[in-house]
């Protein structure tokens, strides 16, 4: 597919862009993306770097183990020394244990882009997808067991745990 801008080279960034359920798909070149400062075609000059900046700016403080309030400006990595407001500025970690450092205010923007899970979970494939669906189901109703219990909501526990067991016979059965 040729570049939407350009009409000469071969688009390598396609976006997809739904407003009020109406979607409008755009695909550009590297090249003509570059031109344009990472923009997304008929977005009024709103880049990727601009997207994830304003995902990363929630001014709101952190609890910290004793009860003291942390701001986010003062997140700072440990081995790096990264602070929370570079990387706001910079979108990319300095080291792999700033994602350790700045967990807590991560985990709600995670949650936000992959749709409440603070996971990715990519595609599966239909013909073998099924045993890991049962699978993934199956650990996030321990997680929620694990909730209840904690909460003392021993019914609702008894009923996962039975939930729980059924379908890890049905993943045996499937395995077997």
């Amino acid at each position: 597919m040729l570049c939407q801008e350009c009409n000469q080279r071969k688009a390598s960034l396609h976006f997809t862009k739904i407003i009020n359920g109406e979607k409008t798909e755009f695909h550009i070149c590297e090249q003509c993306a570059k031109e344009k400062g990472e923009q997304f075609p008929g977005t009024n000059s709103f880049s990727i770097h601009q997207l994830l900046s304003g995902l990363l700016h929630f001014e709101q403080p952190l609890q910290t183990g004793q009860g003291q309030v942390q701001s986010v400006r003062e997140l700072v990595c440990d081995k790096c020394e990264m602070t929370y407001e570079q990387f706001t500025r910079v979108g990319r970690f300095g080291c792999a244990h700033c994602y350790k450092s700045f967990e807590a205010k991560l985990d709600p923007i995670l949650k936000r882009v992959h749709s409440g899970n603070q996971a990715h979970a990519g595609k599966i494939p239909q013909r073998i997808g099924g045993g890991i669906q049962l699978q993934r189901k199956i650990d996030a109703l321990k997680q929620e067991l694990k909730q209840y219990i904690e909460k003392e909501e021993f019914e609702k526990a008894a009923e996962l745990r039975d939930e729980i067991r059924a379908l890890e016979q049905r993943n045996d059965k499937k395995e077997g």
